[in-house]
Parts: structure tokens; C-alpha cells; sequence
């Protein structure tokens, strides 16, 4: 499978670091944010959810409604952007250095393993505690987009607040162990030590 589009998730409050630009944080020279475009370079179209700045000039920049409204928000602003076409979009955070295009390529290929009655909606990476992390990973649009139509009809139509967990309730998961050598592609940076582990990870 080739035919994706990707929405990248960056407008967290970044508390724990000091409710700074998180995604515009370096990592070994390059901005999380830039690095995890550059995974999905070959995705059409790539959008990003938050704060704009220096992109390249096939990225579209949107803000979830409203802005700090949270990832299923974000996820839903993101997807409006799709080409009504799209039927796979990858959905990540903006705060995954360590991502690379093979690591979204072994999801990609995982999601169209299966397909028919039963097949999953979307895959995501599991972190080395066995924990979900959706916004590493590749989903089915069709039904994202039912998903999200249901958490906003429980809400009366609000997104705002609305947490992945319920939103990945909705759907039909495959969860991925990642075992490749390397450094783990789900791996995340909500503080500065995670930013300086990173760092080490990629020299």
C-alpha cells in the first residue's frame, strides 16, 4: 500500500515543557515537527493541526476548533482537509523524533493485510509497556470519520475535550509490537529529558 495521506497532530499545551512550541523543540539539529513531516514525504496530501511556520509548500495548516481543543478535535479538523477520495491517512503526533518513513511503510503494509468483514480499521504502535500509542498509526478514513460522527453526536457535537481513548473505542484496532533494531519509532518526548534521550538515539 502507497496511497496515504498523514495529519500530524501539534497543538499540545507542551506543560511539561514549559508550555513551549514542543513540535519547533530540535532534535539533533531538526525540529520534531520537521522530522516526523519528513516520515510521511511521500504522503498526499500532508496536513498539519496547529501552529504553522516554516513548512514546505505542499503542507496544509489547519487548527482544530477550538485551538487547544484537543488530539480527537485536531484529528477531525485534519481529516477535513482530506482529498474526498482518501482512504488510508496516517495520524501522528508531532512529537516523534525518532519516526521513520520504513516504520509507517511496516504499518501501512500491516493495515492492508486484511481486508473484508472483520478487517481492523487502523493500526498503531505499542509502546515497550504494552500501552497503545494512536497517534502512531495508520487508520481506514471511512470509518475514523464514522468514529469521530459518534463521540460528536454523545457530545452534542463538540469534540473539544473528547479524549483518544474514546475515540479508539469506536473502532476496530490492531495493535503492533514494534521489534525492528533501532531506535522505537513510538517513542515520544513530553519533557526535556525525553528531548536529550532522543538526542542520543539519533547521533
Amino acid at each position: 500500500m502507497t496511497a496515504y495521506a498523514a495529519v500530524v497532530l501539534a497543538g499540545g499545551a507542551a506543560r511539561r515543557m514549559g508550555g513551549r512550541d514542543k513540535p519547533a523543540v530540535p532534535v539533533h539539529g531538526r525540529s520534531m515537527r520537521d522530522r516526523v513531516l519528513a516520515a510521511v514525504a511521500d504522503a498526499v496530501p500532508r496536513v498539519l493541526v496547529g501552529p504553522g511556520g516554516s513548512l514546505p509548500a505542499d503542507v496544509l495548516v489547519t487548527r482544530e476548533e477550538p485551538a487547544g481543543g484537543g488530539p480527537v478535535a485536531a484529528t477531525a479538523a485534519g481529516l477535513a482537509l482530506l482529498h474526498p477520495g482518501t482512504t488510508v491517512v496516517a495520524l501522528l503526533a508531532a512529537d516523534l523524533p525518532l519516526l521513520t518513513r520504513p516504520a509507517v511503510g511496516v504499518l501501512l503494509d500491516a493495515l492492508a493485510t486484511e481486508s473484508g468483514p472483520g478487517a481492523s480499521d487502523g493500526v498503531c504502535l505499542l509502546d515497550d509497556r504494552g500501552r497503545r500509542q494512536p497517534l502512531c498509526g495508520v487508520w481506514r478514513v471511512p470509518p475514523l470519520h464514522a468514529a469521530l460522527a459518534r463521540v460528536a453526536a454523545r457530545r452534542a457535537g463538540a469534540l473539544a475535550g473528547a479524549s483518544m481513548r474514546e475515540l479508539l473505542s469506536e473502532l476496530t484496532v490492531r495493535e503492533w509490537a514494534w521489534s525492528a533494531a533501532g531506535p522505537p519509532p513510538w517513542f515520544d518526548c513530553d519533557t526535556d529529558s525525553d528531548v536529550r534521550r532522543a538526542e542520543e538515539w539519533t547521533r
